[in-house]
């Protein structure tokens, strides 16, 4: 799962822009939870404030009988005992302090939010535990009214009114950044796959000049992209031209090396020395692996060209036919089994060359049957087995049938380089050749090449 993470740059962009997004809704949110929960504050502050001024206002009256009852207010929860809601008005001057006291403090007393005595006229606020250990916000202010004396005032209220308004709003703003989270993610995927639309383009027309669909890449993509699109299709360009080079330089070569052999095999062919024949001999031996060695780098050329594609199904009912023909005295009879659309990764003259060598080779050695089924494997490959009912082969020999020009029959014709040129070929395509019995009872030869699905229809043969 890690590895798949590391290695797909969507996810990494999906993953990348979620994480960023919802940190910063994360970091937004105690932003304004911490905002919102001082705004509260603040406001109800300014509420307590207005009563703390009506005190300080009745106790700097120069009535001295509205000094001695500071508790004008509208408030009725001031009245009710142990409400939450008090005030208390502090003489400092006398010992003990002279403290009055709304009705709904009970008999009980406010803390003090600070022993300082000597800062007078500023008001101060903050959190204090109450009576019945209740949760207070309380504003205070002292006042010094000289010959008057010096007064602390005090007013609270319950501080659960700040901590429902600030759970409200936090509730509020989790749902809402929740909503806008997902938002946030279905939009994030809707533009990564949005942004990565050009590289998926990019990577399907690579594709289909990979299976033969196309020969270069088409389309107009992105700045970024499109720079990478040519040099690709250059790239195309110059391995064509390098492998049309190597063609030629091998046909060159094939002319050039065959051509004296011819020459020297004729002119021996009037002497009957020992020299003339083992001239001869010589001669044939380096004409077959001459040839053998053309072959292979002719292929090794082929099976380095892009986007090749062979139909299986055509080339193996040519094949079908031509040995049809070629053992038509013997009577035997081709039985194939190709399924629907299936396509070698390849070049045509590669594929006959080793479906062709393998039926030729099952022609010489069998009875009355030789069968060919195909099928495509899970990872890729097309695996074709070509089976006969003849005599087989030990398994012990099976290794050297495959080494090039090893003939285990002196008494069949050929060269003895036709297995290990199919197994040769096999390699260069990522494949492979392996000899095993056969159903029918003789030797079977199961090749393994790339392969793809396509369009074609199959074919039966029996």
């Amino acid at each position: 799962m890690k590895a798949r993470i590391r290695n797909s740059l969507a996810t990494r962009l999906f993953l990348s822009a979620a994480f960023w997004s919802l940190f910063i809704l994360v970091i937004a949110g105690v932003i304004l939870s911490t905002v919102q929960q001082r705004a509260s504050e603040r406001a109800f502050d300014d509420r307590l404030a207005i009563y703390l001024k009506s005190l300080v206002a009745d106790v700097a009256s120069p009535n001295d009988g509205d000094r001695n009852d500071p508790s004008h207010f509208s408030e009725p929860r001031f009245d009710l005992p142990l409400s939450g809601w008090y005030w208390q008005v502090t003489r400092l001057d006398r010992l003990p302090p002279d403290i009055r006291s709304s009705v709904s403090l009970f008999g009980g007393k406010l803390p003090v939010l600070s022993t300082d005595t000597t800062q007078a006229g500023t008001m101060r606020e903050g959190y204090v535990t109450g009576p019945d250990d209740q949760g207070l916000r309380m504003v205070e202010q002292l006042i010094d009214l000289g010959e008057d004396g010096r007064f602390l005032i005090q007013v609270a209220a319950p501080a659960d009114t700040i901590a429902d308004t600030v759970r409200h709003f936090r509730l509020t703003m989790i749902v809402t950044f929740i909503l806008l989270g997902l938002a946030l993610v279905i939009t994030t995927v809707f533009q990564v796959r949005f942004g990565l639309r050009p590289l998926r383009d990019l990577r399907q027309e690579i594709g289909a000049i990979r299976t033969g669909q196309k020969q270069r890449i088409a389309g107009t993509y992105p700045d970024e992209l499109s720079p990478l699109a040519g040099e690709l299709n250059l790239l195309i360009d110059s391995n064509e031209a390098i492998l049309e080079r190597a063609r030629t330089q091998v046909g060159n070569l094939a002319h050039a090396l065959k051509t004296p052999l011819s020459v020297i095999v004729n002119e021996s062919e009037d002497d009957d020395t020992a020299l003339a024949r083992k001239v001869r001999e010589q001669a044939a031996l380096m004409r077959d692996q001459v040839n053998w060695y053309l072959e292979r780098a002719r292929a090794a050329a082929r099976a380095g060209t892009l986007g090749s594609v062979t139909e299986i199904a055509p080339v193996i009912a040519g094949l079908v036919r031509a040995f049809e023909k070629i053992y038509r005295d013997r009577d035997l009879h081709f039985h194939v089994d190709i399924p629907d659309g299936l396509r070698f990764r390849g070049e045509r003259q590669d594929l006959e060359e080793m479906v062709g060598n393998l039926m030729d080779n099952a022609g010489k050695w069998a009875s009355a049957d030789i069968h060919v089924h195909v099928r495509l494997t899970a990872d890729g490959f097309a695996d074709i087995l070509v089976s006969d009912d003849g005599p087989g082969l030990p398994a012990d020999a099976r290794s050297a049938a495959l080494t090039r020009g090893k003939r285990l029959d002196e008494s069949k014709p050929g060269s003895g380089l036709g297995l290990s040129i199919v197994a040769d070929l096999a390699a260069l395509y990522g494949g492979a050749l392996v000899l095993e019995d056969s159903p029918q009872g003789g030797l079977a030869a199961r090749l393994r090449i790339p392969a793809i699905e396509g369009s074609s229809l199959g074919l039966t043969i029996v």
